[in-house]
C-alpha cells in the first residue's frame, strides 16, 4: 500500500507529513478532506522528496492525534488510523471519509474555521462555500432556488416550445413546473435560477447573471498573448451548445483521407469529444461564482474548455473518471437530458477518453485548477514517453516485476554505475519510474512504475 501511495503526488485527496509537529495543519487537513472529497494523510514521509523517514512512538502519536481530532473539530469526525511499516520504519496512515458538513475548527468557529481542499492546499471556506456545503446537506441545488428578481413573464415559453418540439415533446407550464423551471416560494410562483439560465429572456437573464456566458477565443501560437478571433455567447444555455461548437469548428483545421473513390474529412478535434466537453462545462458550471465565465481557448497545439467550479463536494477526480457522476445543477442537467443533449450520467468523461484512444490521439487532460474545472484537448498522434531503447528495456522488466534496484538496472543495461544513476534520474524526471527510498543515499532504494492517475492541480 505504501508503495502505491508514494507513486502519487500530493493533491485533493492525498497529503504527506514528515512528522506530527504541525498538529494544527494536520487537523486542518482532516477538516478539508472531510468537507471536500475525503482523503488520506501519510505521516512519516517527506512530502516533496518522498523520503520515507518514519515516526517514533507511533502508538503514542496515534493516540495524541485521535484525541486532538476529537477535541478540536465539530461536528465529530471519526477517521480511521492504520499503522504501517516499511523497512522497520513506522508510518501512520489516516483515512478521512467524506461527509456532508460543514466541519470546522472549534477554536475559530464555523465562519473562520471551515476548511476545504483546493489541489494540494487547504483554504478557509468563504460564506458562499459554506452555504453550498449546507445546501448539499439539505439536498438542495443552487439552480432550483427561486430567482427572486423575476416573474413568470421572464421565461421564454416560445423558445421552450421550439426546442422541445424538435424532439417531438411538448412544453407547457405544467412541464415547466415538473422540470422545476417554475417553483413556489411563499405562496407565489417564480422562475427558478435554472429556469432563467435555460429559458430566461435575454435582458432579464443578463441583468441577473451577466457572467453566465461562454467566452470563446482563438489565440495565435501557444499562449494568450495575442488573439485572432473572439466571441461571447450570451444566449440561453441550450442554444449555447451549438454556438460554441460552431466557433470551435470555424477555428479547427480539417485533414482529408482518401477512401476508395471518396474523400473523407478528418477534423482536428473529434466532434463528439468537443461537444461532450462543451456540454459538460455548461451543465456542471458553478453559476453562483460571481465574475467568472465558461471559457473556450483554442491554441496552436491544444484547446482548453474551462468552467467555474471544481468537482462537486464528495467527488474526486478518480471517482469522476470511473463513471460516478454527481450533479451540481439538477434543473439544468435534467432539461439537457430531456432535450437529448445528455445520454447517460457519468459516462461523458470516459467516453471522451475512449474516442481519443480509438482515434490514436492524446487523451484529454482533466484538471481542477483552483476553483475551476478544465478539459484540455490535444490533436495529432499520441507521442510516446519512451524515447530510448534502454528506457524500453527497463519498462519491460518492470512489466514483469514489481520493482527494480539500481544494481539490477545496471545489469540490465550493462553500463557503469554512474551511467545507471544518470539514466534512472532521467526516467524519474520523465515520470517513467518512481523512487521509493528513505533518502537520496539509501543503498536499498528501489524503483517502480508509476500508477496511472488523473491530474489534480
Amino acid at each position: 500500500m505504501i508503495e502505491d501511495l508514494i507513486t502519487k503526488n500530493e493533491g485533493k485527496t492525498l497529503e504527506f507529513k514528515e512528522n506530527t509537529k504541525s498538529l494544527t495543519k494536520i487537523i486542518q487537513t482532516v477538516i478539508a478532506f472531510a468537507n471536500t472529497a475525503g482523503g488520506t494523510i501519510v505521516i512519516g514521509v517527506k512530502d516533496r522528496k518522498k523520503e520515507i523517514v518514519g515516526i517514533q512512538d507511533i502508538l503514542i502519536e496515534e493516540e495524541r492525534l485521535a484525541s486532538a481530532i476529537a477535541d478540536s473539530i465539530e461536528p465529530l469526525i471519526t477517521p480511521s488510523f492504520q499503522l504501517s511499516s516499511w523497512r522497520q520504519r513506522d508510518l501512520l496512515v489516516i483515512h478521512v471519509p467524506y461527509s456532508i458538513g460543514p466541519y470546522f475548527l472549534k477554536a475559530k468557529g464555523r465562519e473562520g474555521g471551515t476548511f476545504i481542499r483546493f489541489g494540494s492546499t487547504n483554504r478557509t471556506a468563504d460564506r458562499a462555500t459554506i452555504e453550498a456545503i449546507t445546501r448539499s446537506k439539505q439536498r438542495q441545488f443552487y439552480d432550483e432556488l427561486p430567482c427572486y428578481q423575476t416573474s413568470n413573464e421572464d421565461l421564454d415559453f416560445d423558445l421552450g416550445k421550439k426546442l422541445f418540439s424538435k424532439i417531438s415533446k411538448k412544453f407547457t407550464p405544467q412541464n415547466a413546473r415538473s422540470l422545476e423551471l417554475l417553483v413556489h416560494h411563499q405562496g407565489h410562483e417564480l422562475p427558478s435560477i435554472g429556469g432563467i439560465l435555460l429559458f430566461g429572456k435575454q435582458e432579464k437573464r443578463m441583468e441577473i447573471f451577466p457572467n453566465a456566458m461562454v467566452r470563446c477565443a482563438k489565440f495565435q501560437g501557444k499562449t494568450k498573448v495575442k488573439f485572432i478571433d473572439q466571441l461571447d455567447i450570451c444566449g440561453p444555455l441550450p442554444l449555447a451548445v451549438d454556438s460554441a461548437f460552431e466557433f470551435v469548428k470555424k477555428h479547427s483545421m480539417v485533414a482529408y483521407e482518401i477512401e476508395a473513390v471518396r474523400r473523407k474529412e478528418v477534423p482536428q478535434y473529434p466532434p463528439q469529444v468537443v461537444r461532450e466537453a462543451i456540454i459538460n462545462a455548461l451543465v456542471h458550471a458553478d453559476y453562483s461564482v460571481k465574475g467568472s465565465t465558461i471559457q473556450i481557448a483554442i491554441f496552436e497545439d491544444r484547446m482548453e474548455i474551462t468552467n467555474p467550479g471544481a468537482l462537486p463536494f464528495g467527488l474526486s477526480m478518480e471517482t469522476a473518471l470511473s463513471g460516478f457522476s454527481q450533479l451540481r445543477n439538477k434543473v439544468i442537467g435534467r432539461v439537457f437530458q430531456e432535450l437529448d443533449l445528455i445520454e447517460h450520467w457519468g459516462t461523458g468523461l470516459g467516453r471522451m477518453i475512449e474516442i481519443c484512444q480509438d482515434q490514436g490521439i492524446s487523451e484529454p487532460l482533466f484538471e481542477e485548477v483552483d476553483n475551476y474545472f478544465r478539459v484540455t484537448l490535444f490533436h495529432g498522434n499520441k507521442s510516446p514517453q519512451i524515447s530510448e531503447k534502454w528506457e524500453e528495456a527497463l519498462i519491460e522488466y518492470l512489466s514483469k516485476n514489481d520493482e527494480v534496484t539500481a544494481k539490477q538496472a545496471q545489469k540490465i543495461w550493462d553500463v557503469t554505475a554512474r551511467t545507471t544513476t544518470t539514466r534512472l534520474k532521467k526516467m524519474k524526471e520523465k515520470r517513467l519510474v518512481v523512487e521509493v527510498s528513505t533518502g537520496p543515499y539509501d543503498s536499498r532504494k528501489t524503483f517502480i512504475k508509476p500508477r496511472k492517475q488523473p491530474r489534480n492541480a
